[in-house]
């Protein structure tokens, strides 16, 4: 598909990116392997060395796998462009990095997956740009916040963690009075349940890893970027080094096809399971920004179409022994880190280290819940009986 536009995200994410009849029909763009590519004569090798050369050059610099990829996610999202990189967090050290430099100050949304904060702690304050991090809920306020030298103000909604959403279209409008640029990380909402270039957003990261592999077998991540920073990002993943391998591109591509019937259901059993999760006697409070009872809900009403299985829950204070007799005998949940695959996964979480401009003050024990695409009945038994255990073992220790 030449041109996806005008058409549905969903019917984007089946077509964009695929050209079936320059590769003999074949449905799937095929898997190249490539390190050296070769140049037909002088003239075409010179010509490759420049910058607006649009064949290939090196297998780093991008192949026909890595390029229907970047192409299919930039048409998702309606970007003028997308690099494929190693990982998610890769993703957000060098989105970054394109837009920033020594001197310069970043605005971080307190509630940011904690890597970014060690990144921005460690990395870029080696390199002499200054980190403030601001509460979530700030929106048009940022603008106390502002300095001379804020060139960026990245966001996150909704929050790792905490699940806070984010008045994105508020912050945007301060910071492009400013001067600065607007970076979001939308694993959780995707292209299809957040248009972030329509709230003001100039530079999407969002961990391919997630709800785009949806498989759990690929580290990856994508940056999605206007015309204006398209070509800075690519430059910095260059200098960087970084690129995807070809395998787990294909896989990628692969699970962009299904990724709206995939999130569908992940969407649907998260619900389901968070308002089963605020009817038990205990849990102290779910975050889930699509139940009525969060306090962002009107907000995420506003600027999403949907959610994913991702949410958290705090459980009301219990002995240690009791968490683990809940979380030791699940047999659906898995307990690692990561999320948006097909399997249901859940994690004991502490906000409180990881606040510096907020406090988190539930004393209770916060867990957070990927729903995966198992059937709503088993994964709510499989809790149930987990709640079974917490009272018995609370019992015990009492």
């Amino acid at each position: 598909m030449d041109d996806p536009k005008g058409m549905a995200t969903r019917t984007r994410l089946v077509h964009a990116g695929r050209r079936p009849h320059d590769n003999h029909g074949v449905v799937n763009p095929p898997v190249y392997h490539a390190s050296t590519i070769l140049q037909p004569s002088l003239a075409v090798w010179e010509s490759s060395r420049k910058a607006d050369f649009k064949g290939y050059r090196y297998g780093r610099a991008g192949t026909p796998t890595s390029r229907s990829f970047e192409e299919a996610v930039a048409a998702m999202y309606g970007a003028a462009d997308a690099v494929a990189v190693s990982s998610g967090m890769a993703s957000i050290a060098c989105a970054l990095m394109a837009v920033l430099k020594a001197g310069d100050h970043v605005l971080v949304t307190d509630s940011a997956y904690y890597p970014t904060r060690k990144f921005c702690d460690q990395m870029l304050a080696r390199f002499g740009v200054e980190t403030t991090y601001y509460d979530p809920r700030i929106g048009a306020g940022i603008a106390g916040l502002m300095k001379s030298n804020t060139r960026a103000v990245y966001t996150e909604a909704p929050g790792s963690l905490t699940f806070e959403i984010q008045d994105i279209p508020a912050i945007a409008e301060v910071a492009h009075a400013h001067g600065a640029v607007v970076l979001t990380d939308n694993t959780w909402g995707t292209a299809l349940h957040f248009d972030a270039f329509a709230k003001g957003v100039d530079i999407v990261v969002e961990a391919v890893t997630k709800y785009i592999c949806g498989h759990s077998d690929v580290m990856m991540g994508v940056i999605a970027s206007t015309a204006e920073h398209a070509p800075a990002v690519r430059a910095m993943v260059g200098l960087h080094g970084n690129c995807s391998g070809p395998d787990d591109l294909y896989l990628a591509q692969r699970g962009l096809r299904t990724m709206a019937v995939r999130l569908k259901q992940n969407e649907a059993n998260g619900l389901e399971l968070a308002r089963w999760l605020e009817g038990r006697p205990e849990v102290a409070t779910v975050l889930h920004p699509g139940l009525p009872s969060h306090p962002d809900h009107a907000l995420w009403q506003r600027d999403f179409t949907g959610a994913c299985g991702l949410f958290s829950f705090v459980l009301k204070p219990l002995p240690r022994a009791a968490l683990a007799a809940f979380l030791d005998g699940l047999t659906l949940y898995g307990m690692g880190a990561s999320w948006g695959g097909f399997e249901s996964l859940i994690l004991p979480g502490d906000p409180k280290a990881l606040r510096t401009a907020t406090s988190w003050d539930e004393p209770g024990q916060l867990l957070r819940i990927h729903a995966g695409l198992e059937e709503i009945a088993d994964l709510i038994a499989d809790l149930d009986s987990g709640f079974e255990r917490l009272n018995a073992a609370a019992r015990a220790a009492a």
